[in-house]
């Protein structure tokens, strides 16, 4: 991309993020996205970032066209992303076939930003071969990665319990692709055996399925198993393609996104209603019970329908 292509890109990014005028016909102008869209994500220190860089280096190498969203903690000054991302992948800030942008996720629960879909039509439209979101990490509840993702990473580390936390947040069910990274260090080997046999036991309790969720040791550092990971990342589209998938998880990106924009249009309306109507005040003075207050929102928001 020329540096012109750069700023309009980064200038449309920022309409459809902040939803200012003119980002609704933007994106009715734009097509559903149909790059492959690659989710990063793992517990905090893993190396996100630094085997977002490396990956990308890897799929420069093979020719292929990178956009990387980072999905950065807002700042509690600015509410803007902590940018730390870019710091990380300085190598590719001049690589004319890169394109890096720090989102912010601005209190958004599920560790992406609320606007992503709209973000993603955006860069999809600029003709870019692979898009990959990186998230600020994985928890209870931050795995919304695998409904905006056609191939979901999870990156874990050598060490006892990495794991079974893995298991606990429910990533074992989101992982298309694991890798273990920084595996030149102890453990790394006990941490790929571990994942494969967690992974074995969910096939065998959930039943067959034509993909096996591969475990691949990377070293980000020095780019070791990027390769293996790359092919990986291809095989899995591959599948997705033979299988009728890859459709199914687009439907399912516009789905997540109708939802959000109307849950998101229904708290402003209920909000407003309860600042105007002083609903939690007359809640705690007694007046009325939670859900008699609920029902009163309701009511508000079809009668203003």
């Amino acid at each position: 991309m020329t540096g012109e292509q750069i700023r309009e890109l980064a200038q449309q990014i920022t309409l459809v993020e902040n939803s200012a005028l003119g980002s609704t016909e933007l994106l009715a102008s734009m097509p559903s996205p149909s790059a492959h869209i690659v989710g990063i994500t793992g517990p905090p220190g893993v190396g996100k970032s630094t085997s977002t860089s490396a990956l990308i280096t890897q799929l420069r190498g093979e020719g292929k066209s990178i956009a990387i969203l980072a999905i950065d903690p807002s700042s509690t000054f600015s509410k803007g992303a902590l940018l730390g991302d870019r710091i990380r992948m300085q190598d590719h800030a001049l690589d004319s076939g890169v394109f890096i942008r720090s989102l912010a996720s601005r209190g958004h629960l599920g560790g992406l930003t609320g606007t992503i879909y709209s973000v993603l039509k955006v860069i999809s439209a600029a003709g870019f071969d692979v898009i990959i979101i990186e998230t600020v990490g994985v928890g209870q509840s931050e795995i919304e990665i695998a409904k905006m993702a056609d191939t979901s990473i999870v990156i874990a580390a050598p060490g006892a319990g990495d794991g079974i936390q893995a298991a606990k947040a429910g990533i074992l069910e989101i992982a298309d692709i694991f890798t273990v990274n920084k595996s030149d260090r102890p453990g790394a080997d006990a941490t790929v055996r571990e994942l494969k046999g967690m992974l074995s036991m969910a096939a065998e309790a959930q039943g067959t399925s034509s993909w096996e969720t591969p475990v691949i040791p990377t070293i980000a550092t020095d780019g070791s198993g990027f390769v293996e990971l790359s092919e990986a990342i291809s095989q899995h589209h591959d599948y997705l393609v033979d299988q009728g998938l890859l459709e199914r998880k687009r439907i399912g990106r516009i789905r997540e996104s109708l939802l959000a924009r109307t849950m998101n249009d229904l708290t402003l309306q209920a909000q407003g209603i309860e600042l105007q109507l002083d609903i939690a005040g007359q809640c705690a003075a007694g007046k009325l019970s939670e859900d008699e207050a609920c029902d009163l929102i309701s009511k508000q928001i079809k009668a203003g329908q």
